[in-house]
């Protein structure tokens, strides 16, 4: 009979179509928080199933369980530069009749296809509502924050 050492086998690392268990939080290099687990259940997601974004998810292949990071992204990095052209000002009456338009709101459409879109409404006059369809994290540096829980 022999004994088996299992310290020497090698953590499992997150490969391009790992599931994972892991906590992570999105935020400013100033602190402010857009999304976190870590007060929460942890999250359970695939890699490429569009639970995280690509350029966050490209940070995490390789990393072993167990391990904590910290990125420091710059704006190109994680959610690109805000794109001028993705701002867009469209006549009220072109809108469908049924949608509420609040200045500041976050406001869905569907595209010809049924997928679904949101828009930051802007700015609202009586003719025209402005809205920006940039990323809402587009042209902000931010920190992705994650403790890699189970790599299966």
């Amino acid at each position: 009979m022999f004994a088996r050492d299992f310290s020497l086998l090698a953590r499992m690392q997150i490969q391009a179509d790992s599931y994972l268990t892991l906590h992570y939080r999105v935020s400013t290099p100033e602190g402010e928080t857009f999304v976190s687990t870590f007060d929460l259940s942890p999250a359970t997601l695939q890699m490429g199933g569009g639970q995280l974004a690509p350029q966050l998810e490209a940070r995490l292949i390789g990393l072993e369980e167990g391990a904590r990071r910290v990125f420091d992204l710059l704006p190109e990095e994680a959610f690109g530069a805000v794109n001028p052209r993705l701002v867009e000002r469209i006549a009220r009456a072109a809108l469908p009749p049924d949608i509420v338009l609040r200045e500041g709101a976050l406001v869905e459409f569907s595209a010809p296809d049924g997928a679904p879109f949101s828009g930051f409404l802007r700015a609202l006059s009586e003719t025209h509502a402005t809205f920006d369809f940039n990323h809402p994290l587009a042209g902000k540096r931010i920190c992705f924050e994650v403790n890699i829980i189970a790599v299966l």
